[in-house]
């Protein structure tokens, strides 16, 4: 019995290989460095979906269709109301996500991928007072996103960073929120179903929450030269470094590399803030000298939450939303492992061990 299922083999996948050691990320036999060198969330989302639907399509096809789904999920803002849009953005979207209908088919999964392309930008803009943007059907989904988000068009640079992020965390492994997915979907209760049990898993702080407090201690650090001082002494109050260490990683989360890179064209354009980009550099320079002298025992390394949120935040995504964007992203993941599970596993049903008090002896 392994506390947590660590190191526990639950499934075979042909869908992602997380190297923890080498710091390698493949995604449906192409590893993450090529895949964003020139792909789109509709080119990884195909990828993903290969052989698992009840037809084939290929990239051209997929964005079609996503564009359709999104005009007709769009539909269901509203059901907005205040209750509603008094919850945080990722719960809102939850309950959204539960109006829809629940199957195995193509249609209930194009509903699906286009959910939270929706949602996301309508519930923000709702909670702000804002009129929500109805879907342009002639946009890929990145540049959807951000049209819908800010209510103009996005600049070539904005859309290739959104969907390099998506496309980075479209699928990693068993992690908690895919595996909730191959649980439920392993009863055959539905896509639907296994997307909002992910997305549950997801809004967790130890799964999908992380990625705001990066920006909160980047905005407690203020200056580059602040960096080691600051770092030094939230150590000595035994805090965790935000956006370092990986439980699966013993070396650098390449995701992080690939936001990174993401991030360098929008520096170069002028549509970030160079002296929060030059933070960012300071911190996780410093960052890293002073873990590999306190901790030489232990691997951190960068990891996805560091970039995540500096990208985001350069996107126009306040850090409250964060969660729902990577949803929107790793829907893809879940819904092609929901599949996977359904066509070839079985039902999941491990055992547990009773550690309870016996009955008195007769």
């Amino acid at each position: 019995m392994k506390n947590g299922l660590e190191d526990v083999i639950a499934a075979e996948t042909q869908l992602s290989d997380v190297d923890g050691e080498a710091g390698r990320l493949i995604i449906r036999g192409v590893s993450l460095d090529h895949l964003v060198a020139d792909g789109t969330y509709e080119g990884v989302a195909a990828l993903l979906l290969d052989g698992l639907m009840e037809r084939s399509f290929d990239e051209a096809e997929l964005r079609g269709w996503l564009a359709k789904a999104r005009t007709k999920v769009f539909v269901h803002i509203e059901a907005a109301d205040d209750a509603l849009l008094a919850l945080p953005p990722v719960d809102a979207m939850r309950a959204l996500f539960a109006r829809l209908p629940d199957g195995e088919d193509l249609d209930i999964a194009l509903g699906l991928l286009a959910a939270p392309a929706v949602f996301l930008p309508a519930v923000l803009r709702l909670q702000r007072g804002q009129k929500p943007i109805a879907p342009d059907a002639a946009l890929p989904q990145a540049a959807d996103i951000l049209r819908m988000l800010t209510g103009k068009l996005p600049s070539k640079e904005q859309v290739s960073a959104l969907d390099t992020y998506l496309v980075t965390i479209s699928d990693h492994g068993l992690n908690a929120s895919t595996f909730a997915s191959r649980v439920i979907a392993s009863t055959q209760a539905g896509l639907t179903s296994s997307v909002l049990a992910a997305l549950s898993a997801l809004k967790g702080p130890l799964h999908g929450g992380a990625p705001g407090p990066v920006l909160d201690m980047l905005d407690a650090v203020g200056t580059a030269e602040n960096a080691g001082r600051w770092l030094g002494d939230a150590l000595d109050r035994g805090e965790r470094l935000m956006g370092f260490g990986h439980r699966i990683y013993r070396v650098r989360d390449p995701r992080a590399d690939a936001l990174k890179g993401a991030l360098k064209p929008l520096l170069a354009s002028g549509q970030v803030d160079s002296a929060r980009g030059a933070l960012a550099e300071a911190v996780e320079a410093a960052a890293l000298a002073i873990l590999k002298a306190r901790k030489p025992d232990r691997p951190l390394d960068v990891n996805v939450e560091f970039y995540t949120a500096l990208l985001l935040e350069a996107l126009g995504f306040p850090r409250q939303a964060f969660t729902g964007v990577f949803a929107t992203g790793r829907t893809v993941g879940w819904l092609a492992h929901a599949r996977e599970q359904a066509l070839d596993g079985r039902l999941i049903r491990p055992r547990s061990v009773y550690i309870g008090p016996l009955p008195a002896a007769a």
